[in-house]
C-alpha cells in the first residue's frame, strides 16, 4: 500500500493522466520512483514508471522497481476492493512474486494489474509491465489480505 496517511482511512483515487502526484501515491515510494496512475478500478489499474532514475548499475530497469510498480498497482486495486466491504476496509500485501523477462534502458514503463481473485478477505492481482512498444519486460502476482482496520 501506499505510505500516506489518506489511502489508510479512505480507498486511493486515480487522477487525471499525466499528473506528477497522483493523490493515490502522493508523498510515498510510489511518488520517488515517478509512478503515475492512469485508471484505478478493482476491475483493472493501470500506472507508468520512468525508467530513467529507476535503472541498476549497468543502466538498465531495476528490477526492483518492477517490483514496486507490480505491488503499488496490485495495492491500489485490492484497496479499492477492500474499500467495498466497508468504511476502514484495508488491504495489506501478504505475497508478491514477480519474474523479468526484459530490460528497458530509457522511455516510460506501463504496468496493469487485473484480479484472478476478489474474495471477503483475500484479494490477488496479476501484474504485466511492457515497455513503450508493448513487450513485455516483467509479470507479477501480489496477494492482498482485507481487513477491517478497527479489527487489526
Amino acid at each position: 500500500m501506499p505510505d500516506t496517511d489518506a489511502s489508510a482511512s479512505q480507498p486511493a483515487t486515480a487522477s487525471s493522466p499525466g499528473t506528477p502526484a497522483s493523490p493515490a501515491v502522493a508523498g510515498g515510494l510510489a511518488a520517488r520512483m515517478g509512478i503515475e496512475i492512469l485508471e484505478l478500478t478493482p476491475e483493472r489499474v493501470v500506472g507508468t514508471m520512468p525508467v530513467a532514475g529507476n535503472t541498476q548499475p549497468y543502466g538498465l530497469l531495476h528490477g526492483g522497481a518492477s517490483a514496486v510498480l507490480a505491488e503499488t498497482l496490485g495495492s491500489l486495486g485490492a484497496a479499492a476492493h477492500a474499500a467495498t466491504q466497508g468504511p476502514g476496509w484495508i488491504a495489506m500485501g501478504v505475497d508478491l512474486n514477480i519474474t523479468h523477462v526484459r530490460g528497458a534502458r530509457e522511455g516510460a514503463v506501463t504496468g496493469v494489474a487485473i484480479p484472478v481473485h476478489l474474495g471477503r478477505t483475500v484479494a490477488t492481482y496479476v501484474i504485466d509491465i511492457t515497455d513503450q512498444s508493448g513487450r513485455t519486460l516483467a509479470n507479477g502476482r501480489l496477494t492482498c489480505a482485507l481487513r477491517d482496520r478497527m479489527a487489526t
